[in-house]
């Protein structure tokens, strides 16, 4: 029996670059997606989606960034996987300002945010403690009518507990109850967090 031969175009390369993302393998989509250019495949913003994703999964945020910034000097236009990732690299990294510069070229770029995006984003700020910035993007959040998630008012919660403003959970709290949000056992315990740091 004669094997097919797969023929090697963008769309296979992307597939292979969001299998080794999957994979874990982020130096192997690094290599996937610089070989394109080589072989005479165009690169798409699929292509550097996935490899910025790769590279996000794998705790490289400094090559995430890396890969963002070549995307935004290509003629392929951003899209909302592209910020997601990038600002969720940005939060593994422990770089809140970088995640909110990345939130703002989102509206220079006319590319609306997830729920996903300001989660990545609010993470960001309470890994660094700045559960201000946090409150303001759910400020954001409600003006644009994103969908708030237990995940974006456990990052809120998180930040709050870090600086131990009891008040603050207790309108968050509030709110997940008015947006009929369902609170885990990580909300519960940022909570109980934030009561104990206020004494």
């Amino acid at each position: 029996m004669a094997r097919g031969r797969v023929e090697l175009d963008t769309v296979t390369s992307n597939a292979a670059i969001s299998a080794c993302e999957k994979g874990g393998q982020w130096q192997k989509a690094l290599h996937l997606l610089t070989a394109m250019p080589w072989t005479q495949l165009d690169l798409d913003i699929i292509s550097f989606n996935a490899a910025v994703s790769a590279c996000e999964k794998g705790g490289e945020w400094e090559k995430a960034m890396g890969l963002f910034s070549v995307t935004v000097g290509s003629k392929n236009e951003l899209n909302m996987i592209s910020f997601n990732s990038v600002i969720s690299a940005c939060r593994i990294g422990y770089v809140w300002k970088k995640a909110l510069q990345l939130f703002s070229l989102m509206s220079e770029k006319t590319v609306e945010p997830s729920t996903i995006t300001l989660n990545a984003a609010i993470s960001a700020c309470e890994k660094e403690g700045r559960w201000e910035k946090a409150i303001q993007l759910l400020g954001v959040m409600a003006r644009d009518k994103v969908v708030f998630d237990t995940i974006t008012f456990n990052a809120a919660l998180s930040a709050i507990e870090k600086h131990g403003g009891w008040e603050k959970a207790f309108e968050l709290l509030g709110a997940m109850v008015q947006r009929k949000v369902e609170p885990n056992t990580v909300t519960f315990n940022a909570a109980i967090g934030v009561c104990e740091k206020s004494g």
